[in-house]
C-alpha cells in the first residue's frame, strides 16, 4: 500500500512535469523545425540582419557598461544598510523589472523628449536605444551585486583597514575581487536583458533600419514581410540566451 501511495504521488507530480516540460520546449522545438535551415547562413549575413545584429550588440554592451558605472556605486550604497531612503531607491530602481516596457518606454518619452521634463532630444536615435535598454536591464544588475555585497564576509574588509588600507584601496583591491563572480553574473544578465529588450526601445527609440531597429524589433517587422528572418533572428538570440544560461549555470543552479 505504501509503494503503491508512492508510486501514485510519483505519478501525480510527474504529470504537471511534463506539462511544464510542453510549454517551454515545443515552442523551441516549433522554431527548429521551420527554420529554414538550407537558407539559413545567407539569411543571416543578409544586410537587414547583420545591421539588427550590429545595432543589437554594440547598444546591449554600451548598456551593460551604463549599468555597471551608474549601477555599482547604487549597490554598494544599497548593501551598506537598511533605511527607508535605501528602500525607496531600491524600490526605484527595481521597478523597470516588474513594469510593462511599453510603460517604461513612455516614462522615458515624456521625461527625455524634446516635450518632456528635461527638454532633450534623445528619442528616436541610437543613444535612446542604450537608454531603454539601460533603463530595464541595470536591476538586474543592481540586485545581483547588492545580493554579493550582503554575502561578502566584511572581515576581510576589517583586516586591512587594521593594515592601513583606505575605504577606497580596500574596496578595489579586498571587496570587489571577492564580489566579482555576482559583478560578472549581473554584467551578464543586464546585457542579455539589454539584448532582448523590445517595449521600451520601440516606444522611446522607435523602429528606424540602421539607427534603432535592434534585433528584437527588427524579429518583429520581418515576421509580417520575411517570416525566414525572423525565424533565424528568434534562434540566434535563443542561442546567445542557452549560452548565457550554461555559462552562469553556477550562479543559479542548485546542483553542484
Amino acid at each position: 500500500m505504501i509503494r503503491s501511495r508512492r508510486d501514485l504521488a510519483a505519478i501525480a507530480l510527474l504529470v504537471p512535469v511534463v506539462a511544464a516540460v510542453l510549454l517551454f520546449a515545443l515552442p523551441l522545438l516549433g522554431l527548429l523545425l521551420r527554420a529554414p535551415w538550407s537558407d539559413f547562413v545567407p539569411t543571416l549575413l543578409s544586410t537587414p540582419v547583420l545591421d539588427a545584429l550590429r545595432l543589437s550588440l554594440t547598444c546591449s554592451f554600451s548598456a551593460a557598461a551604463c549599468s555597471f558605472a551608474l549601477g555599482l556605486p547604487v549597490a554598494v550604497w544599497l548593501a551598506q544598510g537598511s533605511s527607508w531612503q535605501r528602500n525607496a531607491v531600491r524600490v526605484l530602481v527595481t521597478l523597470p523589472m516588474v513594469l510593462p516596457p511599453i510603460v517604461g518606454g513612455v516614462a522615458l518619452l515624456l521625461a527625455y523628449g524634446r516635450n518632456g521634463i528635461t527638454g532633450l532630444s534623445l528619442p528616436f536615435t541610437t543613444t535612446a536605444v542604450v537608454v531603454a535598454e539601460t533603463y530595464v536591464a541595470m536591476p538586474f544588475f543592481v540586485l545581483t551585486v547588492e545580493a554579493g555585497l550582503r554575502a561578502f564576509d566584511r572581515r576581510y574588509a576589517a583586516a586591512a583597514a587594521t593594515l592601513g588600507s583606505g575605504p577606497w584601496r580596500t574596496f578595489w583591491t579586498v571587496t570587489l575581487p571577492m564580489i566579482a563572480p555576482s559583478v560578472s553574473a549581473g554584467l551578464v544578465v543586464a546585457w542579455a536583458r539589454a539584448l532582448g529588450e523590445f517595449g521600451a526601445t520601440i516606444t522611446f527609440a522607435g523602429n528606424l533600419k540602421g539607427s534603432t531597429r535592434t534585433m528584437p524589433l527588427a524579429i518583429y517587422v520581418a515576421f509580417e514581410t520575411h517570416p525566414d528572418a525572423a525565424i533565424v533572428l528568434s534562434l540566434v538570440l535563443v542561442l546567445i540566451a542557452a549560452v548565457l544560461l550554461f555559462l552562469l549555470r553556477d550562479r543559479w543552479s542548485p546542483v553542484r
